[in-house]
C-alpha cells in the first residue's frame, strides 16, 4: 500500500472534528487581554457593557481557554 501526500488537498474537506492549534502569539494575545480586562474600573467597563462580574469571570479564565472562534 502507497499512501501520497497530496499538498493541492482543500482545507476546507478536513474532518469537523480535527482541531486548530492556536500560536503561541495568539495564546499570548488572549492572554494579555484578558489582564487588561481585570485591570479596568467600573466606569471603563461600564463603557464597554460588561459587568464587573463578567469581566472577573473572564479574566480568570486560563491562558488556554480560548474563545472557539480562535480554535477551528
Amino acid at each position: 500500500m502507497t499512501f501520497t501526500l497530496n499538498p493541492t488537498r482543500n482545507r476546507s474537506s478536513r474532518n469537523s472534528g480535527t482541531v486548530h492549534m492556536p500560536s503561541i502569539a495568539t495564546v499570548f494575545a488572549v492572554w494579555t487581554q484578558r489582564r487588561a480586562l481585570a485591570n479596568l474600573d467600573d466606569a471603563r467597563l461600564k463603557d464597554l457593557g460588561i459587568s464587573p462580574q463578567d469581566a472577573a469571570i473572564e479574566a480568570a479564565r486560563p491562558f488556554w481557554d480560548l474563545p472557539k472562534r480562535l480554535c477551528h
